[in-house]
């Protein structure tokens, strides 16, 4: 039991460090092939249960269709307020939008921290401190991992951590819930590709605003 803990807390410790101190010096060709890389390499050498066959899979589709239909309609709803399109201007947005929305979110981001946090992490987790253990686990390191984002991408810190260790905890649900990585893939890529087209869209309807702390 110590030492499925310790393997545990290694490996989330190991994903934090990984994606604060190395995955930001990955040459931006190579990032979404070698992030795809080690998501599916723990995936499979933790030996965690994916779910992309039936039935697993439909359940995975209905919840995660849900999810990410109300993701969906909630983003739109929001973009239309004045303060959070004010916000979206001062994201610093890709030179290249259609490899973005294309390749670096479904590839680059949405498979390798599913496979890698609530595949491989929350499997390893709930075998170490049971099912809610496990999903804290995960849940936590996925939010203590988005901290070197939100430093370059010029955001507060602690309300970062706090939303996308949130915001991990829903999808290591959704991924319980339906036992299919499906779910959470759908919900995790509704959340990303609809804030990036709600950042293009108001970006494309106005000037771009400098990021918060920048001088003029």
């Amino acid at each position: 039991m110590a030492a499925g803990r310790i393997h545990a807390v290694t490996l989330a410790a190991g994903l934090v460090a990984w994606k604060g101190l190395v995955d930001p010096r990955l040459p931006a060709r190579w990032q979404p092939l070698m992030r795809a890389g080690l998501g599916s390499a723990l995936l499979l050498g933790t030996g965690a249960a994916p779910g992309l066959r039936p039935p697993a899979l439909w359940s995975g589709l209905r919840l995660g269709t849900a999810a990410a239909t109300a993701v969906s309609v909630g983003v739109a709803a929001t973009s239309a307020v004045p303060i959070v399109r004010t916000e979206m201007r001062r994201k610093t947005l890709p030179d290249a939008p259609g490899r973005w929305l294309a390749l670096r979110i479904p590839l680059g981001t949405v498979w390798p921290e599913e496979a890698a946090f609530r595949a491989a992490l929350g499997t390893v987790g709930a075998e170490a401190f049971g099912p809610t253990g496990g999903q804290v686990l995960q849940a936590t390191a996925f939010g203590l991992s988005h901290i070197a984002d939100a430093r370059a991408a010029g955001q507060p810190v602690i309300p970062t951590v706090l939303a996308t260790g949130a915001a991990g905890w829903v999808f290591g649900w959704l991924a319980r819930r339906s036992a299919s990585l499906v779910a959470p893939m759908l919900a995790h890529l509704a959340i990303n590709e609809a804030g990036a087209l709600a950042a293009l869209a108001a970006r494309a309807g106005s000037a771009a605003m400098p990021p918060r702390g920048s001088r003029p």
